[in-house]
């Protein structure tokens, strides 16, 4: 088992990382959490294949506990939504001592720490992510969160977990977009901060997207090292943790014009991002035309999207994507931060970026 530890200021946690977690789930959760009532919060998709071995590593493990099903999706995770929710997770008659269990992708981990921050003014929570892209960001780091209509995660709080079960043997069940997805968020590590990496998963690819456990959960704890370090340094993201948005500010924007619906994935959509954050570092003449060409070549021959024109629903004006971007959460004093690149592992974050620039960077990947 990898052990990757969440180092804050009374707040610290651990990552496991191996296969066969779900099944161990009660009695790794007991020692952290000690004999509460449990709230399992889950998505219909993640409830056929894993909630039964869940609930009965709960039950082994003497754990009294009721289960929340949600739909699958972005649509979920709506401001508008919300409410609802907490209506349902409130009759159960929560208490100061009752703890959340989110089980699922992104989605699932944001809207159960949200739930855990907000009702009750705070309830522990333990993360089991069973994605690529939540086992290696979004369940690691304590950022919780809602989509608005105005934007992506506008509505949130920070509110760390107390456990991350990362189950590599989860991973099996995702259909291959979804590993893709996830693959979008691991390539963002190599290029904000760590080029071997970079060339590592140019080596590895194939055995990562295959599920190999060796190259995975390599991948997966090298991730989850790199993010708690930077969590840990910079939680509330005041500085270093900015970084860990390359692609997201494009993506975002490309997300919410599509109505964060199946047509494009966060990961597909991060993916894009980054080649237009590659595009746009290379325009500032920061990133010169191989590393371009190279980022591009490696997203590619995975079988990600890199162009807004390959986003069903196309195309997408222009001018409308950037006024997606000038409602993003990082916007500040009226100016949108980007997270650019000084070459592969070298990231910086920018707020003065001519908006001819941008646009031509959108057109130029299929936008009008």
């Amino acid at each position: 088992m990898s052990i990757v530890p969440v180092t804050l200021d009374g707040r610290s946690y651990d990552i496991l990382i191996e296969g066969g977690l779900l099944a161990r789930a009660g009695a790794l959760i007991r020692p952290v959490l000690g004999p509460r009532r449990l709230i399992v919060l889950t998505d219909e998709n993640v409830a056929r294949h894993h909630l039964a071995s869940l609930q009965a590593s709960l039950t082994a493990a003497d754990y009294r506990f009721e289960t929340v099903v949600v739909p699958p999706g972005e649509q979920a995770k709506d401001l508008h939504r919300f409410p609802d929710l907490a209506e349902r997770l409130l009759a159960l008659g929560l208490e100061r001592g009752t703890a959340f269990v989110a089980l699922g992708g992104g989605v699932v981990g944001d809207l159960t720490g949200f739930a855990a921050a907000t009702l009750l003014r705070g309830l522990d929570f333990v993360q089991i992510p069973t994605t690529l892209l939540a086992q290696i960001d979004s369940s690691v780091g304590g950022k919780t969160g809602v989509n608005a209509r105005r934007g992506k995660n506008l509505v949130g709080a920070f509110h760390q977990p107390r456990l991350v079960l990362a189950d590599l043997d989860t991973l099996a069940s995702l259909p291959r977009r979804e590993w893709l997805a996830g693959y979008g968020e691991m390539v963002k590590y190599g290029l904000l901060g760590d080029a071997g990496f970079f060339d590592r998963l140019e080596r590895d690819a194939a055995d990562i997207l295959a599920g190999l456990p060796g190259p995975l959960g390599d991948a997966v704890a090298h991730c989850c090292r790199m993010k708690a370090e930077i969590v840990g340094e910079d939680e509330r993201e005041a500085g270093r943790r900015a970084l860990l948005n390359l692609g997201h500010t494009f993506g975002h924007a490309l997300e919410a014009e599509t109505g964060y619906g199946p047509d494009l994935l966060h990961g597909e959509a991060v993916a894009i991002g980054m080649m237009l954050a590659a595009d746009l570092s290379r325009r500032l003449g920061l990133v010169n035309d191989a590393e371009f060409a190279r980022i591009g070549r490696h997203l590619t021959a995975t079988g990600l999207k890199t162009r807004i024109d390959q986003v069903p629903g196309g195309p997408f004006p222009a001018d409308r994507l950037i006024a997606h971007m000038a409602h993003d959460k990082k916007v500040a004093d009226g100016q949108i931060a980007f997270v650019l690149m000084r070459g592969i592992g070298d990231s910086f974050q920018r707020r003065d970026v001519p908006a001819d620039l941008v646009r031509d960077c959108f057109i130029a990947a299929g936008a009008i």
